[in-house]
């Protein structure tokens, strides 16, 4: 994931969110997105 950009991360987070595609994946996008320390409209209802 270290090579996804900040902005290509937030965006696969949201799509996966909205595709309600595996949970395991979305929790490792949303690690992933903690450890930047990035924010989203998404990441700040959803969790």
């Amino acid at each position: 994931m270290v090579e996804l950009s900040d902005e290509m991360l937030l965006d696969s987070y949201q799509r996966a969110i909205e595709l309600q595609l595996e949970h395991d994946f979305i929790a490792l996008l949303l690690v992933e997105i903690r450890k930047r320390n990035l924010h989203s409209p998404l990441h700040a209802v959803l969790h």
